[in-house]
């Protein structure tokens, strides 16, 4: 009988597989990865070469490639450090070749692992592992007996002896890499977490009672959803929760430890319940808390995944906003005390005027504003402004519809106003950029500025300011901050990308996010746009130092030149493949300037006929989509929020009321809607549509205008529950601990997660507790088959 050894998989088959695609597409994507080409380039630029690979399955690949190559580049370390040792067998090779997973790597490498001297290395060394081997064998023996025989100068007495062999048992186990992988396999698919109260004083502060729901909580940790996890870690670490990881019966674990060792805990000799202890003291002390660590760092680790998945879904959403365009703009950044900053920019985002208004308390000065703003809207025309959400929004919000309907009145156009998300505001305003860019204006006035430009362009002023810093996300601080900055620095690249770039106005930040741009290479491009004027063409970008022709190959076809020498150059249409579109022009007799636009010929062409070896026919496909509409941008059509009158504040709501919101955040139990009262109300995931919704980024997304009825208003807890099934009432959604039901507001942007006490909750409590706990009957028929009932070797 022969064993035919596990098939050792590469690395580009592992990414094939994971991705459902053929590995030839995999290769030819990491060949372009490691040559220097990004995700966007590939996406866009590639489809030959890569299958059509998107850009969200070459995000997803270049992230596994890292992990795969740093797992193997530790799966040679390991080889090296066990052969070194004279340890490494056949056996022991294949099976680290054939791990998948760091985890895996580090159980088997666990046993010959350089470590400090522990208590077993030491009773080895002291001649008391035959002591262990000869108890393990021989249940009938007296342990004080044969342990009397191994006494020496390191070892006093029988008890010394017996207590280092168990040393000896206890390692042995903890160091075997499948019953250590099995014990953590059952622990995931059968336990829960479980919190309680710090302290009596945690529980009784004011702090505490943001998470009064947890007090007494159980979860199976496989059903726990991201925010409840984040919750509950942040509730650990400022000292309101005590977290405990339950993985079940113990009896059940213990008896997989004695198989492992193999010991027979039925049999009836004097050694037996020496050996039970051991078993019990292995499971307690070693298994059972690397069980709870590996949990807790799986756990936290999917939450941080679900969350960052959820901060970049919104965060593209925010960033690819529609665009009010390139008309001129009033910014007011609301405020009390200090007054409310007003900025002018221009249609380029140029600022043409700045002052100050105090129209609210305690100046008071309501007419004089009014009338300062309506000099600046007749000066420079304005045709928008655009509101801050911040504090004194609303009233703020006010003044403008006021001012509007004045101007109207006296017949004059009417410039259109919309509320303008805040978030990062102040971070741009402090910025070392904003201070470059706007040294002339005081740090309090370049806030009005970014407000009105984020109203023109959202993508094009939001790349000045840290992702993070947005507020868009779910438990943002708490998720580990490198793993978010990767996440959203790709967001950010993916959007910039998607929409393009004017080559002749972009700023130093929106340039830095281009494909193949570095942040010194947007600084020299800017550079020599002012000493040199304006770009003409996208081939005099290789006069600027420093940018060579791979540079070049990987931003070109991303930044536009209006009204250039090249109408090409306006298009998404790469450089390198004007040669395809002058076939196209021979071929169809006619000039650029009748093809471009031009639905009705290029909808006749076949993309096929314009193929060749280098640019087949998605290439054309796609050339051909841009010529019938250059430069198109895919963000949708501007549109604003009309706030209902005389709705200021959550005391102002009743219930039924139907209003006109923006989605300021969406969350995996639901969205947030501002509706103008300063407090975003929740639409709970229940609440959003006649039929089941699993996501509710499949209903809304960050930004939309959408109309809502209000459900549930709390005055004294600031909290406000809508729906977008304005027919009828919602259905009750999960109110569990941060499940986000109609009360949880505090959440807001910042996803602070006050859970609400739901009515479901002892029966969840419950749940969890009997999760872990199914197979406390104790087993019966053979241990194998009792084992493999309790879930061991699923």
């Amino acid at each position: 009988m022969t064993s035919s050894a596990p098939v050792i998989r590469t690395v580009n088959a592992r990414l094939a597989e994971e991705l459902a695609v053929a590995e030839r597409q995999v290769a030819a994507a990491v060949q372009l990865l490691d040559e220097g080409a990004t995700v966007p380039f590939i996406a866009r630029y590639r489809k030959e070469v890569t299958g059509s690979l998107d850009d969200g399955q070459l995000r997803t690949l270049e992230e596994r490639l890292g992990y795969l190559r740093e797992l193997d580049q530790r799966r040679e370390a390991v080889l090296a450090s066990i052969e070194e040792q004279g340890k490494l067998t056949d056996e022991l090779r294949t099976a680290l070749l054939s791990a998948e997973t760091k985890s895996r790597v580090e159980d088997i490498y666990l046993p010959y692992k350089p470590k400090r001297r522990t208590k077993a290395q030491i009773a080895r060394e002291a001649g008391l592992e035959p002591l262990a081997d000869r108890l393990l064998a021989d249940p009938a023996l007296v342990p004080d007996e044969v342990a009397a025989e191994f006494l020496s100068e390191q070892v006093a007495d029988a008890a010394a002896a017996l207590d280092g062999a168990r040393h000896i048992l206890i390692e042995r186990a903890a160091e075997d890499a499948e019953l250590v992988g099995e014990v953590r396999t059952k622990f995931w698919a059968d336990g829960a977490l479980r919190t309680a109260p710090w302290s009596e004083e945690a529980a009784k502060s004011a702090a505490g009672q943001k998470f009064r729901d947890y007090f007494e909580f159980s979860e199976p940790l496989e059903k726990m959803p991201s925010h409840r996890v984040l919750a509950v870690l942040r509730g650990e670490k400022e000292q309101i929760l005590a977290v405990n990881f339950d993985g079940g019966e113990d009896e059940v674990y213990q008896a997989r430890v004695a198989q492992s060792l193999g010991i027979d805990l039925s049999a009836g000799g004097p050694a037996t319940p020496w050996l039970a202890t051991t078993v019990r003291l292995a499971w307690r002390t070693k298994l059972m808390i690397s069980a709870a660590v590996d949990a807790r760092i799986r756990l936290r680790q999917r939450a941080e995944a679900d969350a960052v998945a959820v901060f970049a879904r919104n965060l593209k959403d925010l960033l690819l906003a529609a665009p009010a365009g390139t008309r001129t703009t009033l910014g007011l950044d609301p405020g009390f005390r200090t007054g409310v900053k007003v900025a002018v920019v221009d249609g380029t985002g140029k600022v043409v005027d700045t002052c100050a208004i105090f129209p609210h308390q305690p100046q008071k000065q309501w007419d004089s504003a009014k009338a300062t703003l309506a000099a600046l809207v007749a000066r420079h025309g304005v045709q928008l402004i655009a509101v801050g959400n911040g504090t004194a929004s609303r009233e703020t919000d006010a003044l403008a519809a006021e001012l509007i309907a004045d101007i109207r009145a006296a017949g004059g156009p009417a410039p259109v106003k919309a509320m303008v998300s805040e978030a990062g505001a102040s971070v741009y305003s402090a910025s070392a950029y904003a201070a470059h860019e706007l040294p002339q204006l005081d740090v309090t006035l370049r806030g009005a500025v970014s407000i009105a430009r984020r109203l023109q362009d959202p993508l094009a002023e939001l790349v000045k300011i840290e992702p993070k810093s947005i507020g868009v996300g779910q438990y943002q601080h708490d998720v580990t901050p490198g793993t978010l900055a990767r996440s959203l620095d790709a967001v950010v690249e993916d959007a910039v990308n998607a929409v393009g770039v004017d080559l002749n106005t972009a700023s130093v930040p929106l340039l830095a996010r281009v494909s193949g741009v570095t942040d010194t290479l947007a600084e020299a491009i800017v550079a020599h746009r002012e000493n040199t004027g304006p770009f003409r063409s996208r081939s005099a970008l290789l006069k600027v130092p420093r940018l060579g022709p791979k540079a070049f190959e990987q931003c070109a076809g991303f930044l536009r030149i209006n009204d250039g020498d090249d109408p090409l150059d306006a298009s998404g249409v790469h450089p390198e493949s004007y040669p395809v579109v002058r076939r196209i022009l021979d071929r169809s007799n006619l000039t650029l300037a009748e093809l471009i636009g031009n639905e009705r010929t290029l909808r006749k062409l076949a993309p096929a006929d314009f193929a060749d070896e280098r640019f087949g026919v998605p290439t054309v496909t796609d050339i051909l989509a841009e010529l019938e509409k250059p430069g198109r941008d895919p963000r949708p059509a501007f549109s604003t929020a009309t706030f209902a009158a005389g709705v200021e504040k959550v005391a102002d709501l009743e219930v039924g009321m139907v209003l006109e919101g923006v989605v300021t955040n969406v969350a995996a139990f639901g969205a947030f809607v501002d509706v103008g009262v300063h407090q975003d109300g929740l639409v709970h995931v229940s609440a959003m549509s006649e039929k089941f919704v699993s996501d509710p980024h499949e209903v809304v997304k960050s930004g939309q205008v959408v109309r809502v009825k209000v459900v549930d208003v709390d005055v004294d807890r600031q909290r406000i529950g809508l729906s977008l099934r304005l027919g009828n009432e919602a259905r009750g959604g999960d109110r569990r601990p941060g499940k986000g039901g109609p009360g949880n507001q505090q959440q807001g942007n910042q996803q602070r997660g006050n859970p609400r006490r739901g009515a479901d909750q002892n029966r969840n409590s419950n749940r969890g507790k009997q999760s872990g706990r199914r197979d406390a009957a104790p087993p019966s028929g053979s241990m194998a088959d009792a084992l493999r009932n309790a879930g061991f070797g699923r």
